[in-house]
């Protein structure tokens, strides 16, 4: 579902009767609230599996406990996903480790950054391993999941039987593409033969299908520890750490409570969705992205805007300011950035442009140049005499010197600017420091 569809599902329940908050006060609907947000990522990810393997395990050539390799980077005509990036190949497995471990394999990657985020079904990065965690030369690792024996140095331990393996393998242009290819060949998961996923209820869903979806999953995946005392929060509504919700116990006014709960989660959703603060022109991650803790509903926000984020340690997403003071420029004239010779990170960075939308939703714009982000490995890039570099930011060619380091805004509408930048160092994730404003020339 993409955000435009996203925010219409959003807004019609909210503005149900229900949503309105016109039921009856008490704890039932606090309950549903709180149920309606901790299970939201479940049920993202338990959706995001149906769309990628399929109803019958064979979505694409896919399934469980087997990597599917996309071989080419995001352009301009892929609208399926918002603000995509333009530097790395994805790699995709859905792990099933309810019948024993699994094996996986990462291939030597050299100086290439190389990823696979270990996802558990609540969305967590239980671990990431690859360039930052692993090094150069890669390794086998044995995944184990929550109860089973397992031992020994490249062991890693899953928290839920269930999850998903993310891996980003880095890309420079089309030159690079079969070494990528073949890098991402050698990302290998070996695990025993598992049952096709079932499908659950999407988010959309009526009241009862959704918790009764979301109890499935909980029992499926057992929280962590640190999680039960969410559960004496949620008592009223049935839905325990190992499942156990039944519908059928809830007359007329308690539906009506649990679903006046379900549009007040709605609600926090859309009214923190919107909330950003910026320092010195840009936003920055919240330092507990991709290891939530016990943060319910930035959890939730994040499953429904940006799935599988990876943690600030392995990233950063930085969006530009711009006029309107959310993320959006609209003017027609040049802008500047200036970035030292050397950003505090072990990895790269980028710069990405998007044309937005009037649903807020951001894709690639496409360009005479076809240039849809700009960073420290762009071919011809020019440097000051300090090694720091210029990036100049319109809708025209600004020509001449500057036309080498040219950002295409699109032709017409709002645009929108992210800076990714990979295996920052502790400066930057501490505050340190601060990227520079985009200024208008």
């Amino acid at each position: 579902m993409n955000r435009r569809e996203l925010m219409a599902v959003l807004a019609a329940i909210a503005a149900t009767p229900a949503g309105r908050a016109l039921a009856a006060q008490g704890d039932l609907k606090g309950a549903a609230r709180e149920a309606w947000l901790y299970a939201l990522p479940l049920i993202e990810m338990a959706q995001a599996r149906v769309r990628m393997l399929g109803d019958k395990g064979t979505g694409q050539g896919a399934a469980t406990n087997r990597f599917v390799h996309a071989r080419k980077l995001v352009t301009p005509a892929g609208r399926t996903i918002t603000t995509p990036n333009n530097d790395t190949l994805y790699s995709s497995a859905w792990l099933d480790l309810t019948q024993g471990p699994a094996t996986l394999t990462l291939p030597p990657a050299g100086k290439r950054y190389l990823s696979v985020a270990v996802l558990d079904m609540y969305t967590d990065n239980d671990v990431v391993l690859g360039t930052r965690t692993v090094g150069p030369d890669g390794g086998t690792f044995t995944l184990v999941g929550p109860g089973q024996k397992g031992g020994g140095a490249n062991v890693v331990r899953v928290s839920t039987p269930h999850a998903w393996l993310l891996a980003r393998t880095l890309v420079d242009g089309e030159a690079d593409m079969a070494a990528a290819h073949a890098v991402q060949d050698g990302i290998v998961l070996k695990g025993a033969p598992s049952p096709v996923p079932k499908t659950y209820a999407p988010r959309s869903a009526p009241w009862d299908a959704y918790f009764t979806s979301a109890s499935d999953l909980l029992a499926q995946n057992p929280p962590r520890p640190e999680d039960l005392a969410l559960f004496g929060h949620i008592a009223p509504l049935g839905l325990g750490p190992k499942g156990g919700f039944d519908p059928k116990r809830f007359d007329a006014d308690a539906q009506a409570q649990i679903k006046a709960g379900i549009g007040e989660a709605v609600g926090q959703i859309m009214a923190n969705a919107g909330r950003q603060t910026f320092i010195n022109g840009w936003g920055y991650p919240r330092a507990n992205l991709g290891v939530y803790g016990q943060d319910y509903l930035y959890r939730a926000m994040v499953a429904l805007g940006g799935l599988a984020a990876l943690p600030v340690a392995e990233a950063m997403y930085m969006r530009a300011q711009g006029e309107d003071g959310n993320g959006r420029f609209k003017g027609d004239g040049l802008y500047r950035l200036s970035l030292p010779a050397q950003l505090p990170l072990d990895g790269f960075w980028s710069l990405t442009m998007y044309e937005a939308t009037p649903q807020g939703q951001f894709f690639l714009t496409e360009n005479a140049l076809h240039r849809y982000a700009i960073g420290d490995r762009t071919p011809g890039l020019a440097r000051n005499p300090d090694g720091g570099v210029d990036i100049w930011i319109g809708r025209t060619d600004p020509g001449g010197d500057r036309r080498a380091n040219w950002l295409p805004a699109p032709v017409q509408g709002p645009f929108a600017m992210t800076l990714r930048a990979y295996l920052p160092r502790a400066e930057f994730l501490d505050g340190r420091y601060r990227l520079p404003p985009v200024v208008a020339v």
